[in-house]
């Protein structure tokens, strides 16, 4: 029996990194080919795993299965049908996972071992119930593969208890940091509370999604489709950035562009919010508390907000591309219904 790979766990088979003399990292694969042959696949670590993917490299089962050989397939086959943004988290938690249970059998790792390892992330309960999830997806994936027939052991094994986030972003809130920003930042924060949609789905957002007076979103993470009609302040925001962009030489579809006229980086976007809201604080210290709470995708949940107080929790669902109302109200909503006093 050939020693197991304690190297590159977070890899599928064949696949390596190799740090250039730049400092950065690109990945390769090698062919069973002999002589061997080297592919590359790019420095993007998602993107070199679809590309890897699309090469139809099949990892087979194998007999006393360790977790670690689950998330080898799981590589090929799953991750790179995950939105980026999923892709990348998942590349996070999975760590911790393998560290846990990297060369564990499956057949040995029972409930208590799950509890065992949401005890051990106590002090990190998001993350804990969120690799507890990415558990559970790889195991049912492994029973499909023929990996085990175990029943899963996140089964009945109840995550950490985790405060709803209720913090509103007041208009006073939003008007500090967006006074304080640069135009790029404006164009951001408008754009993402008028349509409601997550951070990255506002930075994927281009000239061409603008048709018959809608914006077409296809949201990234739940590939929800949704046309927003383009009217009142949104109408005015589009013209504001078609006029800003017409002062670049560089062209661009991207609604969403930095000072220079390229395409707004999700980097750039977080360097840009964080400038403001730190001026913002600075120069208003009697909203400095409620300024420094205030995250970008608050954004998305004021939105529902203020959509549900002037519409109604249907129309907020709507926006947000909820199949259902529960979901916006559950997750979203944080403000409290309206209510008129007894007499």
């Amino acid at each position: 029996m050939g020693r197991r790979n304690t190297r590159n766990l977070n890899m599928p088979p064949n696949m390596h990194p190799r740090t250039q003399r730049s400092g950065k990292v690109y990945y390769y694969m090698y062919t069973k080919d002999k002589p061997r042959k080297e592919i590359p696949l790019g420095p993007d670590f998602i993107l070199a795993l679809k590309k890897y993917a699309e090469l139809n490299i099949v990892v087979e089962p194998t007999a006393g299965a360790t977790f670690s050989d689950v998330h080898k397939r799981y590589l090929v086959e799953a991750v790179p049908k995950l939105a980026t943004s999923s892709a990348r988290m998942f590349s996070y938690d999975v760590k911790h996972l393998l560290a846990a249970f990297s060369e564990a059998p499956l057949d040995q790792i029972k409930p208590m071992h799950i509890r065992q390892f949401l005890d051990d992330h106590a002090d990190k309960p998001t993350t804990a119930n969120r690799c507890k999830r990415v558990f559970s997806t790889m195991w049912n994936h492994a029973r499909g593969w023929g990996y085990t027939d175990q029943p899963n052991p996140c089964e009945g094994i109840r995550g950490h208890a985790l405060a709803k986030r209720t913090v509103y972003i007041t208009d006073a809130v939003f008007a500090a940091v967006r006074s304080h920003g640069s135009s790029p930042l404006r164009d951001a924060m408008d754009l993402a509370y008028l349509t409601g949609q997550r951070p990255a789905d506002a930075l994927r957002m281009t000239e061409h999604d603008i048709v018959e007076g809608h914006l077409i979103i296809t949201q990234e993470k739940t590939k929800q489709p949704l046309r927003i009609t383009i009217t009142g302040e949104l109408a005015k925001l589009m013209e504001r950035i078609r006029e800003r962009k017409a002062t670049h030489k560089i062209v661009t579809a991207a609604l969403l562009t930095n000072n220079n006229g390229k395409r707004l980086t999700a980097p750039a976007l977080r360097t840009h919010f964080h400038t403001a809201r730190k001026k913002a604080a600075d120069q208003l210290p009697e909203l400095a508390k409620d300024i420094k709470a205030f995250w970008f995708y608050d954004l998305r949940a004021k939105a529902a907000d203020d959509t549900s107080d002037d519409r109604g929790d249907q129309a907020a669902s709507d926006l947000l591309g909820h199949d259902s109302v529960k979901t916006t109200q559950r997750h979203y909503l944080r403000r409290g219904k309206i209510v008129a006093p007894t007499k």
